[in-house]
């Protein structure tokens, strides 16, 4: 779970990245699923955009990625959704502590 400082710290890092996860009218196909798992395992923080034809809202969009991946929604805002996952051996990205 995340403290506010830490969202607030992985908000900012994300603010500079580009949407790399793009779901549309076809909703959460398995596709998008291990794309954004393989996005995870390598980056630990990524940016993803719910386009106006997808049939689900961009938090329930970020809620279920998120449980199917075992990550962390950081932020919804607009159509644009950040999730983070830690890297279970190799952390990149080194969170404030509480």
């Amino acid at each position: 779970m995340l403290t506010s400082k830490q969202r607030a710290y992985l908000r900012g890092l994300a603010n500079a990245m580009d949407a790399i996860v793009h779901v549309g009218k076809s909703g959460l196909a398995d596709t998008i699923v291990k794309q954004t798992d393989d996005a995870l395992t390598a980056r630990e923080l990524i940016k993803g955009k719910v386009l106006e034809t997808a049939p689900e809202t961009v938090r329930e969009v970020a809620d279920a990625l998120a449980q199917a991946v075992g990550a962390e929604v950081v932020m919804t805002i607009g159509r644009t959704f950040v999730l983070y996952r830690r890297h279970p051996e190799e952390p990149v990205i080194m969170l404030p502590r509480k």
